[in-house]
């Protein structure tokens, strides 16, 4: 039994394939099988499967940490509650990068995440740090999965497996119930294997939630209804922001990504570079960010009150030490100890204003790109709409690569792995919608290829702030285009 199964739930994880879903999952439930009767809500007896960084009352939750070993929560999260509400089975907790930190999902207490799909043998990145549940829909052990995506963690399984992964509009989905990892930008994102799909579980978990002092209010999401039009328009202004033709992107990936804009422009499309100058600098930005709320969320875990606690017998060297210096110099893993490290230094009294301070103006900036190049105006903002100035949205890669082996990224210095968000942080900063799809290779794309089982690239679709609905129609669209769309009951 791989070490990622509770002993709690062995019954349950021996009907489950070892090669698929056990690579992916922390824990199962002991009731996931669905029941029979009629289907009368959206969700009914569909299978979703749950990041392990999200709560549930009924299984443990360890966001993949040893700081967490034990922990069940006394609550569901909001989103949980919803998709039970709706008739949904919460079928298994899905393994990620501890406490979502990570590109790759190999960073976790319960051992890596282990992707379906290979290169002449040797294991390919599942992507993270959502890869447990993107794994898990695309072995088809669940309908749908729950992830988050804090600066891609949605988007980047996705394109790596060849599944659609949404991140809604900060705000919309609520985020109580789950462990923060950086709370300005954390997101609950949706995993599926059509955007259809991807849709019906966007519609269940978009309400507001008093719990959560972040989610969009009643009234603020009535203006957002207002402003947005719920019909794709015929022809799409779609941009091409120029700052993300780098030299990172691989030949593979260009090519896949100029056919794409031009099946789109030979349909009626049009296509318009645009400059986001800023985004430049969103990944170094990020990495101050997201740290520095790292290290402030992470503090509460000390082994006094749950979880894992470190011992040690009177005789040890280490006996004099403060219990909490102990367990959580035990209970964290290296890449979160780093990232703790980094958080806990851009926000000293030396280093804040030439690290967080101006990491916080570079991420107005971005913002700012943004905004002026949609057309419409964010809703929260006044400002005028461009109008045929501006681009409905934006498509670009999900990713500068095709997904590299487990070896390679374990050769990997952590700022070369950093380096897989380049596409995917700059929205994450903004706080606005992004969805990755799978547009298929063409045969051409593929010779010369030693990829047998990679049939596919993720591209990015971006909108503007609340502009979720036009993007998951533009997703469909592109998605129809490709002749691909699958349809799941």
């Amino acid at each position: 039994m791989p070490p990622q199964i509770t002993k709690k739930h062995d019954a349950c994880a021996a009907r489950v394939s070892r090669a698929g879903l056990a690579a992916a999952v922390s824990h199962l439930s002991p009731e996931s099988d669905p029941c029979d009767g009629p289907l009368q809500r959206p969700a009914d007896r569909k299978l979703i499967a749950v990041k392990d960084n999200i709560v549930t009352k009924d299984l443990e939750t360890t966001a993949a940490s040893k700081i967490l070993e034990g922990y069940v929560s006394p609550f569901d999260a909001t989103v949980v509650k919803l998709l039970s509400q709706h008739g949904a089975v919460i079928s298994a907790k899905t393994n990620l990068d501890e406490f979502g930190m990570g590109s790759h999902s190999q960073f976790s207490a319960n051992g890596p995440v282990r992707s379906p799909f290979r290169r002449q043998g040797r294991a390919l990145s599942a992507g993270g740090s959502s890869g447990g549940s993107a794994v898990a829909v695309v072995t088809g052990k669940c309908w749908a999965a729950l992830g988050t995506d804090t600066g891609g963690s949605v988007r980047l399984p996705a394109a790596y497996t060849g599944t659609v992964g949404f991140k809604p509009s900060y705000g919309l989905l609520s985020r109580w119930g789950v462990i923060q990892y950086a709370n300005s930008l954390d997101t609950v994102g949706v995993l599926a294997q059509n955007v259809g799909d991807t849709e019906r579980i966007f519609d269940i978990l978009n309400v507001y939630d008093a719990h959560d002092p972040t989610s969009l209010s009643e009234s603020i999401r009535a203006r957002l209804g207002a402003s947005r039009s719920p019909q794709l328009p015929e022809f799409l202004r779609i941009g091409v922001p120029l700052e993300y033709n780098i030299d990172e992107l691989s030949p593979i990936m260009r090519r896949a990504y100029a056919r794409i804009l031009n099946q789109l422009q030979e349909i009626g499309h049009s296509i318009h570079p645009v400059s986001l100058p800023s985004t430049r600098h969103a990944l170094s930005a990020y990495y101050v960010i997201a740290p520095a709320e790292a290290s402030s969320n992470l503090a509460k875990y000390d082994g006094i009150r749950y979880g894992y606690r470190f011992t040690c017998s009177d005789a040890s060297p280490k006996n004099n030490l403060p219990l909490f210096a102990l367990t959580r110099g035990k209970g964290f893993g290296n890449e979160v100890k780093r990232r703790i490290l980094l958080g806990t230094y851009s926000l000293s009294s030396e280093a804040i204003d030439n690290y967080f301070i101006q990491a916080q103006k570079v991420r107005r900036l971005v913002q700012q790109d943004f905004n002026r190049v949609f057309a419409k105006p964010h809703p929260l903002l006044d400002r005028e709409p461009l109008g045929n100035d501006g681009v409905d949205l934006l498509l670009t890669p999900t990713t500068p690569t095709l997904p590299p082996t487990v070896s390679e990224v374990e050769r990997q210095s952590p700022t070369e792995s950093y380096m897989n968000d380049v596409f995917t942080v700059p929205a994450s900063l903004a706080g606005l919608p992004a969805i990755s799809i799978p547009i298929s290779l063409s045969a051409e794309e593929r010779s010369g290829m030693d990829d047998a089982d990679i049939g596919n690239i993720g591209v990015q679709l971006i909108g503007q702030f609340g502009d979720d609905r036009l993007i998951l129609g533009a997703a469909k669209h592109l998605e129809m285009l490709q002749g691909y769309a699958v349809k799941r009951s």
